[in-house]
């Protein structure tokens, strides 16, 4: 979400910003092409690192097989992105076919490899980029092999702020489990349903302080956190980054971080799905769960804030590993979330939490029903590709997989094997 100029403060669930990353390959033989600056121009045909097209933009990001499409001011609803997304994937296909390739959905591609199929973006903000490259190993899969939707909520003032981080921070744990679509990588089936975010905990593994346990730490205003959080980040990489060009914000790479510069909270642990409509839906389940959380009472958020920030990282790592199989057996953690059993899967979870948006808003949770109960009652995009690849997981059933879940993204429908 990149807002212009000044723009005016919303209060929590007042408006919402959306990103997703997709990757750029061959149609044909679906390995990754390096072609992001090929769509980047402007009118004169010069290279750019945003192009405005209305209510979205496209972009680009550290590797140059990556774009990335985003709603560039807030908007009030959801539902007003889901043909605006579709319609600049259709027109980004079409554009890169005289290059005979296409955009791969999915959180990470299947069989590349990053220490020699990457290229890193070599245009604006190029010194950024040559900075990630010195301090960490971003020819890796942590780096130049993940895609995902980043969720962008706003908030008005300190008060707001600590409400929905509390929110929030309690959600992240279970979202690989309604979200998780990178059960593949280097041509094998990895063992982990979100093998994207099992890479990202770790990409940043020489300074501990920049991901943490990627579950946040509690905190209760602008002031803390910028003492708590990025104060010791920024001194931590200081002596990598001595002319201060990633001492920034977004340098945290925590599941979900505050950007004071739009006052909104960004949501990173959502893998990208088959399409639009499925990356909404799972957004609309985030934004209520978060929504059901932030209306506790005073007392209710002392108890979120007091769940420990291990006990969650725990969850994360068991959802990330067996996303809606995981086990979560926290009885403080589930009470809060609405549960009374002391016990139970990710997926019952969020049958429960899913339950609660009819409740919520009728009119909103019959957009994304279909959808989600797919997700529901199949498994998350990565147990419905475990399945299409079988458990030999062979080079060509993953190519019919992966070339089906693209046919998926042009056309707005969602990937149901049943295998």
């Amino acid at each position: 979400m990149t807002p212009d100029d000044d723009p005016p403060l919303l209060h929590a669930f007042a408006g919402y910003g959306i990103e997703l990353e997709y990757m750029i390959v061959d149609r044909t033989t679906l390995s990754v092409r390096p072609l992001a600056d090929r769509l980047l121009r402007d009118d004169s045909g010069a290279v750019t690192g945003e192009v405005r097209r209305g209510l979205l933009g496209w972009s680009n990001e550290l590797a140059l097989h990556v774009v990335e499409l985003k709603n560039l001011r807030p908007i009030i609803m959801l539902s007003m992105l889901q043909d605006a997304f579709q319609s600049e994937i259709q027109e980004i296909n079409e554009r890169l076919e005289r290059f005979d390739a296409c955009l791969m959905p999915t959180a990470m591609h299947p069989w590349m490899n990053p220490a020699t199929d990457a290229a890193l973006w070599p245009h604006q903000n190029e010194e950024i980029y040559r900075a990630y490259e010195r301090i960490f190993d971003t020819k890796s899969h942590g780096w130049v092999n993940l895609q995902s939707m980043h969720i962008n909520l706003p908030f008005a003032d300190d008060q707001e702020f600590a409400k929905l981080h509390a929110a929030v921070r309690l959600v992240l744990p279970i979202l690989p489990a309604l979200a998780a679509s990178s059960p593949v990588a280097d041509g094998r089936l990895t063992g982990f349903a979100d093998y994207r975010m099992r890479v990202y905990c770790d990409n940043a593994r020489e300074i501990p302080s920049i991901a943490g346990l990627v579950i946040p730490e509690t905190i209760t205003s602008r002031r803390a956190y910028e003492q708590r959080l990025l104060a010791p980040m920024y001194r931590d990489i200081e002596r990598h980054d001595p002319h201060g060009v990633l001492q920034y914000e977004w340098l945290n790479s925590r599941g979900a971080i505050a950007r004071f510069d739009r006052s909104a909270i960004e949501i990173r642990v959502v893998d990208t799905q088959e399409c639009p409509r499925a990356d909404l839906a799972v957004a609309a389940a985030t934004v209520s769960a978060v929504r059901l959380l932030y209306r506790a009472s005073d007392a209710g958020l002392i108890a979120q804030q007091e769940i420990p920030t291990n006990a969650l990282a725990a969850i994360l790592q068991a959802c990330i590993r067996d996303a809606e199989q995981a086990v979560i057996d926290h009885a403080g953690y589930l009470e809060l979330l609405g549960v009374p059993e002391k016990r139970c899967t990710a997926g019952q979870l969020w049958a429960h939490l899913v339950g609660q948006i009819a409740l919520d808003d009728p009119v909103h949770e019959s957009l994304w029903h279909a959808p989600l109960q797919v997700m529901l009652q199949q498994g998350p995009l990565a147990r419905r590709i475990l399945r299409a690849v079988g458990p030999a997981g062979s080079r060509a059933r993953m190519a019919s997989a992966y070339r089906e879940l693209c046919a998926c993204l042009q056309e707005g429908r969602m990937f149901m094997e049943n295998g």
